[in-house]
């Protein structure tokens, strides 16, 4: 069913600055109304649903996410990604191009596309390489890419070393209007390194890697973004410095922007050595760190807490949670990379850096924004809807009449357990499973269609 009443909700839209309770009216599969508007104009057709006590805000946009097709289907498809989206709430994914053959050509745009049209639950939306192959050697054809519809270019997983090539695909990026999503990695200086350099790397014996090798390349985009006038995001930032080269650059006008992802403000580096994280009995809802069940616990080497970058120290965690509360960082995104079991079981040397994260990104977002009381619930609602559309330009994240029915329902305080085994993921590579989490998604819309309802939350009326 394409036409849906929402009624009884605190309605939540950023991009209106509107936040009431109110009836939302969602009719073949468009915003029709909020308000009183909306139960007159329902007829007798309208599913109607409760939604009382819940959040109702536009569809939630994921701007960073490995769905691995082309050929990574083992460890995910557009199917399986788009399924575990829908459950963490997200009505929009922006698909990442370091798949297999890369996409940095308009035929393979076109097979992504045409494959999400037939399999995914949720909207796709694509990213085309800065550089063929992703090999930071030569340009990918970002004009053509354009005209086949990406919404960005990005060498994620890869970052691009030579200044020279970048400033030239920013030239070009500019010229087609198209932002940069930039993965910020010295090469050199993160070398091969497998964690934050610092007390943990050098207690545990693993090879340390610098926050500087992040920073370097922050500074050198917002260098070449000021000197080109092109539109340049920096994603995931881990760390304090970021923070502040991004800040001061915001401030002079420069159009650099940045993500952060919620595992580098949840966790850090001392998880790896085993520490314990506990439910608080404070009434904020959030996880703390015990160090000295750490410094005392035998290291776990845990390979589903690698990550690129990796985590870094509790100073940085509390930067990078100031930046996206202050909005000096007004996206956050999931870096949703999941791999296969038989990838992660092995030494953490070996092991592929990344997690999955659609899932459990909401609520680990408010629990430590929200319920933590650093945030109100628009402004966090903002770095999921309106601060990622508004970057990449997406026809999204806003309930103006007109706009796709595209909805988010969220029961701010329901307490659950996340169980990988339940995930939707094809992958199971979580740091985050057997946790209690505050906050879930229980009803996800796109286009009026109900993808995913949360079967004991939600009933018709």
């Amino acid at each position: 069913m394409s036409s849906l009443l929402l009624a009884g909700g605190r309605v939540i839209d950023p991009s209106q600055q509107m936040d009431r309770v109110a009836d939302l009216l969602i009719f073949e599969g468009k915003v029709s109304a909020a308000g009183p508007a909306a139960s007159v104009n329902a007829g007798p057709d309208v599913e109607r649903v409760d939604v009382s006590g819940m959040i109702v805000c536009p569809g939630l946009i994921d701007l960073h996410v490995h769905l691995r097709e082309p050929g990574q289907a083992a460890k995910e498809t557009i199917a399986t990604g788009t399924a575990a989206a829908a459950r963490g709430g997200f009505t929009s994914v922006v698909c990442m191009p370091n798949t297999t053959p890369a996409i940095e050509n308009a035929a393979t745009v076109a097979l992504i596309r045409e494959r999400a049209e037939r399999e995914a639950l949720v909207n796709v939306f694509i990213t085309g390489a800065i550089t063929r192959n992703i090999a930071g050697e030569e340009l990918a054809p970002i004009g053509s890419l354009q005209q086949a519809g990406v919404v960005a270019i990005t060498d994620d997983g890869h970052c691009v070393q030579n200044n020279e090539l970048m400033r030239r695909a920013m030239e070009y990026a500019r010229m087609f209007d198209l932002p940069i999503m930039d993965h910020c990695q010295d090469y050199a200086l993160a070398s091969d390194g497998v964690m934050h350099e610092g007390y943990w790397s050098t207690t545990l014996g693993l090879r340390g890697w610098p926050s500087a090798a992040e920073e370097m390349i922050v500074s050198r985009n917002i260098v070449l973004a000021e000197a080109t006038g092109a539109r340049v995001h920096c994603q995931h930032l881990s760390a304090a410095g970021s923070v502040a080269l991004l800040r001061a650059a915001r401030q002079r006008g420069v159009r650099v922007s940045g993500e952060a992802c919620p595992h580098h403000f949840t966790l850090t580096d001392s998880a790896i050595a085993g520490s314990e994280f506990f439910w608080r009995q404070d009434g904020k809802g959030i996880y703390g760190f015990n160090e000295m069940e750490a410094r005392s616990s035998w290291p776990n080497y845990d390979t589903n807490l690698k990550m690129n970058p990796p985590l870094r120290s509790a100073a940085d965690r509390e930067a990078i949670l100031a930046a996206v509360a202050d909005g000096t960082i007004e996206v956050i995104c999931s870096d949703h990379a999941p791999h296969c079991d038989y990838e992660k079981e092995v030494e953490f040397d070996y092991a592929p850096f990344g997690i999955t994260g659609l899932e459990t990104e909401l609520a680990l977002s408010l629990m430590q924004l929200y319920h933590a009381g650093r945030m109100s619930l628009p402004d966090l609602i903002a770095r999921f809807t309106l601060g990622p559309a508004s970057l990449l330009k997406l026809p999204k994240g806003t309930l103006k009449p007109g706009a796709d029915g595209d909805v988010t329902v969220i029961d701010p305080d329901l307490e659950w357990i996340f169980q990988r085994g339940g995930s939707a993921s094809k992958s199971k590579n979580t740091p985050f499973h057997g946790w209690t989490m505050k906050g879930k998604a229980v009803m996800t819309i796109v286009g009026g269609r109900v993808v995913w309802r949360e079967q004991n939350e939600m009933a018709a009326v």
